[in-house]
């Protein structure tokens, strides 16, 4: 898991100074530089990816929010403070295009995660509104087979009761259970109270002091 031997002091959770759009590509060669420390956000569709990525930079309209499903179907790579890349992954799951292009995007996603060499670490977001999907337990067994760094969030905390949120959380921490020892790294965002967003950014930093 990502920062299992460490837990992050939230109170030293970094100020967002400088955000930029630094590209997109398609396969691994094609990606930027390896000079900057690098973390990938990706879930399934619809989630709430782009909302979360425009909270966490202090800037709206920064990561496109759409309401069809599927839109992203490039990683698009934004430089933090100069000094770290916010990668927005594409989501899994439901997307309006061919059963070939959403192999093209499995193939480049899965090389992009397992051979980047400057990759810290993957936020899995997980719409917390919903009992464990299939979907989102088989992503995250494949990334502890493969022996990468990841941290959870459940979004939209706010589209429900608290005690729901909570309720569905443990039924995914328990699922987890059946391919993965000890408890994951989660965190619970909403876009709309702004909730995570201090918790997510401190992680972050504490990952690259320890880098």
């Amino acid at each position: 898991m990502l920062l299992e031997t460490t837990f992050p002091n939230y109170s030293i959770a970094m100020k967002i100074q400088t955000t930029r759009f630094a590209g997109s590509a398609v396969k691994l060669a094609n990606c930027p530089d390896l000079d900057l420390p690098e973390f990938a956000f990706i879930g399934r569709s619809n989630v709430g990816k782009s909302s979360l990525i425009n909270l966490l930079t202090n800037k709206g309209g920064l990561a496109r929010v759409s309401k069809t499903p599927g839109r992203t179907r490039e990683m698009n790579y934004f430089t933090i403070n100069e000094s770290w890349n916010l990668v927005d992954l594409p989501g899994y799951g439901y997307a309006k295009v061919s059963k070939s292009q959403r192999d093209q995007f499995n193939e480049f996603v899965s090389e992009y995660l397992l051979e980047r060499e400057n990759l810290c670490g993957t936020f899995v977001l997980i719409d917390s509104r919903h009992s464990p999907q299939k979907i989102d337990l088989s992503f995250v067994s494949w990334l502890v087979e493969a022996g990468l760094p990841f941290a959870l969030i459940f979004t939209k905390t706010d589209k429900v009761k608290p005690k729901m949120v909570r309720e569905n959380i443990a039924l995914f921490t328990e699922a987890m259970k059946e391919f993965s020892d000890g408890e994951p790294v989660y965190f619970e965002s909403s876009t709309t109270t702004r909730d995570g967003r201090k918790q997510i950014l401190g992680h972050i930093e504490t990952a690259i002091r320890q880098r």
